[in-house]
């Protein structure tokens, strides 16, 4: 799966309100054909910016507690 660049989202946001804007134009001229591919076109737009927020989220690592203790070691002994 590509995923987003980071460094893009601000670009992304750019595109959305741009979208958002254009879906307001179209819904007062009634263009509705041209609202329903812009309402697309925002969906994916949403999508990116979800999942690049998702990805800056999950982006650290719990790697746990170290364990300090020495492993016990079984010592068996056999008589001959």
């Amino acid at each position: 799966m590509h995923w987003p660049e980071p460094g893009q989202r601000q670009r992304i946001v750019e595109i959305r309100d741009n979208l958002i804007a254009r879906i307001a134009e179209a819904e007062h001229e009634g263009w509705l054909g041209e609202v329903a591919g812009l309402r697309i076109s925002l969906a994916g737009a949403n999508d990116k910016l979800a999942q690049i927020d998702r990805r800056s989220d999950n982006d650290s690592v719990n790697l746990g507690v170290p364990n300090t203790q020495r492993p016990k070691t079984s010592q068996t002994h056999h008589n001959p």
